[in-house]
């Protein structure tokens, strides 16, 4: 293993440096190779840059990486395997058409990378004093070194502290032996004290854009002690591995974690810095608005420059560094006909290019979205209206002939998607088998008879891009947004999950009080996507009266589901709480052919052990111990 992330450790950081060093990049690649960095690459100013600069865009392989997040999102209450899912994507599903195992790839995503930028950050760390490196620079490394720990010790359980030189130790040397420390070990030894030194030390404001902040690091810190707070209470047995008593070594319970989960959260809302929240929930994902106040963390991107980009401006596989998981989620869009007409494939919000891997179940539209009226998010979620576009291909074609005879213009909705009416007459129309209502120029589908061909799509993490000039774009280029790590709105569901859990609130910050925050503003529109026009309306106090008095773990987790929907959130939310299982062992959905509006129940089979992921065969391959010991290290269930 060591070995393995060693060498992949070597290439992504000269890759970074020689990426984005500018003029700096001549001195590295002028140097000798060589199989390993020495301590001395850190004790250098450009090191330390490099370094530093490869933990932010180490981000971008792993955030907007379309395989791993589908394996947060597939095989939870959001979303199932679409039409033209490969393995990867049925593996996730656990309904039968796949298995997780040792060779998944997607789930094997989060070790290949973490490894690599916790030893990065760790050799700025250790090195710092050579070059005089700030307390607050140090923190970053801190920051990145402590986050990675916590995606791991999420995903896997208990992993390897010692890369090979000792416990949070830079390593130089090629190592193929390997010990997984405990979960309580990683948290106490790699993740909490590193938070707590980022806190104490980082700046309120970040110093470049999007560089982390204090208000990063109690974020993280907060949901880490709320995270660590449930494994050490367990309330459904969910083993851990490597097997280890459910206590803490600093001798404190599950309560005294969700109370510091509390305190630390609210004194990120008592003491904001540059961030808030914005007033209306879809200016928090339009995409002329990215890098805003309540965006505290991304995987950044930028259609300025492919080589500050990352990726490929014109063209992507969705491999590498491309932001192209939203591509997963949209169904085929362009087999949409009306009058003989298209709707094209276009780097626009609502478009992009379609891969249709991934479909929401029909329980996300009847239960999480129920109100699509009052809460805004739901239409600053979905594309629930196709529109025809051909103007953008140059066709100056005024208009055509919709459903009942209609006429349509570029601009008009060809296919809606709506709540339930049963007056609804499906065909083969549109090109997609949709419906017809009297009256309608456009066809449509409705949402509880979605199959996994044709669906909504995922509007709030869509292309946006500024040099279309009036026609396609680039739509078969990666998302150059940023890809949404963390959220300032995050700290008043950490709050309220923790007070949920125990902990004593301060006034005017229980739990209820503090989701009506987000409620409140869920009920405020200021534009409505789906009319595609100014709508001015404030329902915040029917959305707050609507909160019940009690808010228990349930509503708390709808509304997480509500808010971020589709964002990678849900497979993490929901084996945090261990409440994968209750939540996603079946869902609604209708076939795989266009003219299939006959939902049937799904089962999945969700065992325990699928609670953490696979440890990834190629690392198990080159670790250099016998085949009982590789079968130990392995997560149960896997081997």
């Amino acid at each position: 293993m060591k070995s393995r992330i060693k060498f992949k450790f070597i290439a992504t950081v000269l890759f970074a440096v020689s990426l984005l060093m500018g003029s700096c990049t001549q001195d590295i690649l002028q140097e000798a190779p060589r199989s390993t960095f020495t301590p001395d690459f850190f004790k250098t100013e450009l090191g330390v840059q490099g370094g530093i600069t490869y933990l932010y865009s180490q981000l971008r392989y792993v955030y907007g990486q379309p395989y791993y997040y589908n394996s947060l999102e597939t095989g939870t209450d959001e979303y199932t395997y679409a039409q033209s899912a490969d393995g990867n994507f049925k593996d996730s599903d656990l309904s039968g058409v796949g298995i997780i195992n040792s060779n998944s790839f997607p789930s094997s995503i989060p070790w290949g990378n973490a490894f690599p930028a916790i030893n990065t950050a760790s050799g700025i760390i250790e090195n710092a004093a050579a070059v005089g490196l700030s307390d607050a620079l140090i923190a970053e490394a801190r920051f990145m070194r402590a986050f990675q720990y916590f995606l791991l010790v999420q995903t896997y359980g208990g992993v390897p502290l010692d890369l090979g030189a000792g416990n949070l130790k830079f390593n130089t040397s090629a190592v193929r032996t390997s010990v997984r420390n405990t979960v309580p070990e990683v948290y106490t030894i790699g993740i909490f004290p590193d938070l707590v030194a980022a806190v104490n030390d980082l700046p309120t404001s970040p110093r470049l854009t999007g560089t982390v902040t204090q208000n990063v690091a109690r974020l993280f810190l907060a949901k880490a002690y709320l995270t660590y707070g449930w494994w050490l209470q367990n309330p459904n047995g969910i083993p851990t591995y490597p097997e280890t008593p459910r206590t803490d070594p600093d001798g404190h319970d599950a309560a005294w974690y969700f109370q510091q989960a509390y305190n630390v959260a609210v004194a990120g809302i008592d003491n904001p810095g540059p961030y808030r929240l914005l007033d209306y929930f879809y200016d928090v994902h339009v995409g002329s608005n990215d890098r805003h106040a309540e965006m505290m963390l991304y995987a950044d991107h930028t259609e300025a420059s492919e080589k500050y980009n990352g990726a490929s401006l014109t063209f992507s596989g969705a491999g590498g560094a491309d932001n192209a998981a939203v591509w997963m989620v949209t169904s085929n869009y362009t087999r949409i006909r009306v009058g003989g007409k298209a709707v094209a494939r276009v780097a626009e919000q609502d478009y992009g290019r379609p891969w249709t891997r991934m479909a929401p179940t029909i329980n996300v539209f009847e239960e999480t979205f129920a109100d699509k009226t009052l809460d805004s998010r739901y239409d600053g979620t979905f594309v629930s209206r196709y529109r025809a576009n051909w103007d953008k291909t140059g066709d100056t074609t005024p208009s055509t002939t919709g459903a009942n005879g209609l006429t349509v213009v570029p601009g008009d909705p060809v296919v809606s998607y709506i709540d339930y009416n049963p007056a609804v007459v499906y065909g083969n129309n549109a090109g997609i088998g949709a419906g017809v209502l009297p009256g309608r120029a456009d066809y449509v589908i409705n949402l509880n008879q979605i199959n996994r061909t044709n669906y909504p799509g995922l509007w709030k993490l869509g292309t946006y891009r500024t040099d279309n000039n009036g026609g396609i774009g680039q739509p078969n280029a990666a998302v150059t947004r940023p890809f949404p790590i963390a959220k300032f709105s995050e700290f008043y569901f950490v709050a309220a999950e923790a007070a949920i859990k125990g902990a004593t609130p301060v006034g005017g910050k229980s739990a209820r009080e503090l989701i009506n925050v987000i409620r409140a503003r869920a009920g405020k529109w200021r534009f409505d996507r789906s009319a595609n026009g100014v709508r001015i309306e404030d329902n915040s106090a029917a959305m707050v009266s609507a909160t019940p008095a009690v808010v228990d773990i349930d509503f708390l987790l709808a509304e997480r589901s509500r808010e971020y929907f589709g964002e990678g959130y849900r497979w993490l939310d929901l084996v945090r709480t261990q409440k994968w299982t209750e939540y996603a062992s079946s869902y609604r959905i209708a076939g795989t052919n266009d003219t299939d509006h006959s939902p049937v129940t799904v089962n999945r089979t969700i065992e325990n052990y699928h609670y953490l992921r696979p440890i990834p065969q190629g690392t198990l391959d080159n670790l250099d111990m016998t085949e009982a010991e590789k079968a130990a290290y392995q997560n149960p269930g896997y081997n």
